[in-house]
């Protein structure tokens, strides 16, 4: 039975939610992901009908589908035009990125990978 992990991908945006549905489309086209990456809503709040979407949640298994979530966010961030800033979450521990544009591709799949655990952080 393979075991699976929730990462939990938040998106701050003056784009609004419209971002979020951004990655969530970008991340489909993984074929690693696909069925893989669901929209969260948060609670609703009094007098609410539903919830605003909150967040992405990715389920990992096995067989470095870490690493392709890590490669791919950090090529969608890469091609960002707006200011974010996203907050992962895995097993407890958290990642927070502020970005304008990333200079530095590289070292970001290295830091989402070590936090997903496909990969040692610094490799």
């Amino acid at each position: 039975m393979e075991s699976t992990r929730r990462v939990r991908i938040a998106v701050l945006s003056s784009e609004g939610e419209t971002v979020l549905r951004s990655l969530l489309d970008w991340l489909h086209h993984e074929d690693e992901l696909r069925g893989r990456v669901v929209l969260e809503r948060a609670a609703p709040r009094s007098g609410e009908m539903g919830g605003l979407v909150d967040a992405l949640v990715v389920a990992l298994g096995s067989g470095g589908a870490g690493a392709v979530l890590a490669r791919s966010l950090s090529t969608w961030l890469w091609q960002r035009r707006s200011d974010l800033k996203i907050t992962i979450t895995s097993d407890g521990r958290t990642i927070e990125l502020d970005a304008q544009r990333v200079p530095d591709v590289q070292a970001l799949i290295r830091e989402v990978g070590g936090l997903l655990g496909d990969q040692e952080p610094g490799r």
